[in-house]
């Protein structure tokens, strides 16, 4: 049986790049961090550090190891969270998984109106795009985008629900040439130097490529980032333009604007995929309503011409 202390101390070995960078990060004596280190040798019947120079290097075994480690040990960490919550009486949890401007736009609604049925819940908010689900429990509520002529993803033990559709809109400084127009057909951005805010290729960023393959090009990327806001900010520097959803093209600077894009009109679908589950599905049922309602007061509000989202299942 492997000790996971010594698997994380391994880990810091390895990040920090030598026994006594780890030491003095985790405010052990050099000695302790070999004594670890050791022990854990004998644990696997592995050669984990090597002499290099003056001191001792991982082997690749150990940096193996030590990667293979990671998410073992983040899951070990979101255990010992919950185990601290069921001690102090507070153990109820609600996970939601997310992409970055629903978390923004409409995920605050929701943890207000389930906290107001529940004031102990602890509502989690990760991330999913990019999909990593390392430390992350499995989630009730996993919101996901898709494209609008493709086929709807259906998740294993989940319910589906469609929650709206939207467009993509071209963001660029207000100063451009065509920041006039009222909309901007895909094929007259070719020549544009752009930004992409979807480093990982995300379902987003699928969606925006195959559009400009459609209108006959490839963009051609001065800058490529994994945050929209960062990327509203190289737009406002006069850098280049960007495509992003309506979701994420809100509170823009006064010196940027966004437009609609034709031929074609640039679209996604975004979907709720709630957790079925024999114990939770009251919960889980009345956060799904509640973020429906957001997604609802979000297409009226904010995207009347938009066709409405489909049913569920």
């Amino acid at each position: 049986m492997l000790t996971t202390h010594r698997l994380a101390v391994l880990r810091a070995v390895v990040e920090a790049g030598s026994i006594s960078a780890a030491a003095r990060n985790l405010s052990y004596s050099a000695a302790t961090i070999s004594q670890h280190m050791a022990a854990l040798a004998r644990e696997t019947g592995l050669t984990l550090l090597e002499k290099d120079g003056r001191g001792v290097a991982p082997t690749a075994a150990a940096l193996q190891l030590a990667e293979e480690a990671g998410p073992l040990l983040a899951d070990l960490g979101r255990l010992e969270r919950t185990v601290a919550d069921l001690r102090a009486g507070q153990a109820e949890r609600l996970a939601i998984a997310c992409f970055a401007s629903a978390a923004e736009r409409l995920i605050p609604e929701v943890v207000r109106a389930v906290r107001a049925d529940r004031p102990n819940i602890t509502v989690e908010v990760s991330l999913n795009e990019p999909v990593d689900g390392r430390g992350r429990r499995r989630p009730d509520l996993d919101i996901r985008t898709e494209p609008v002529g493709g086929a709807g993803i259906r998740l294993d033990g989940y319910r589906r629900h469609d929650l709206l559709t939207e467009e993509l809109l071209v963001v660029l400084p207000a100063d451009h040439p065509l920041a006039g127009a009222r909309s901007i057909p895909l094929g007259r951005l070719r020549t544009e130097p752009w930004i992409d805010h979807d480093i990982y290729d995300s379902p987003v960023g699928q969606i925006i490529q195959n559009a400009c393959g459609a209108a006959g090009f490839a963009p051609r990327h001065v800058a490529r980032l994994d945050d929209h806001h960062a990327a509203l900010s190289l737009v406002d520097a006069g850098i280049g333009i960007t495509v992003l959803p309506r979701l994420a093209a809100v509170a823009l600077p006064a010196t940027v604007v966004a437009r609609p894009l034709t031929d074609p009109v640039v679209g996604r679908r975004v979907v709720l995929h709630a957790r079925r589950h024999p114990h939770r599905d009251p919960l889980v049922a009345a956060a799904a309503a509640h973020l429906r309602r957001a997604a609802d007061r979000w297409r009226r509000d904010v995207t009347p011409d938009f066709p409405a989202a489909g049913g569920d299942g």
